[in-house]
């Protein structure tokens, strides 16, 4: 082993701790999320507002018991999801400020509803 060899163990083995680091900070873990679930039902969500806390990854669960399908979404919270008839799908937004952020069906959009950040 020539005389420089313990020297490049020990600095190669320090990048891997600090490589091995860097990929385990998360910036938000995935129980973090606060999981909300809403249905959609006779053209009505139930409940009609959800609530959720201020800085938290969110994910909503959305059940369709309508007869037909429904469009899910929102353009305060920037998303869009096609629930077809009978089935979940589940919608991600990103950690929110205090604030009353609308959402709809955007196939009924007299069916409205809230998400409420205190």
């Amino acid at each position: 082993m020539s005389e420089g060899a313990p020297v490049r163990i020990a600095v190669g083995f320090a990048a891997l701790l600090a490589v091995a680091a860097i990929c385990r900070a998360e910036p938000t873990r995935a129980d973090d999320t606060t999981n909300l679930s809403i249905t959609l039902k006779d053209h009505q969500f139930e409940p009609a507002e959800l609530h959720a806390p201020a800085g938290k990854p969110i994910a909503i669960h959305v059940k369709n018991l309508n007869p037909i399908v429904s469009e899910f979404e929102s353009g305060d919270l920037h998303f869009e999801k096609i629930v077809p008839v009978g089935t979940e799908a589940v919608v991600y937004v990103r950690p929110l400020q205090p604030g009353r952020y609308n959402f709809y069906d955007d196939f009924h959009h007299a069916t409205q509803g809230y998400l409420v950040v205190p």
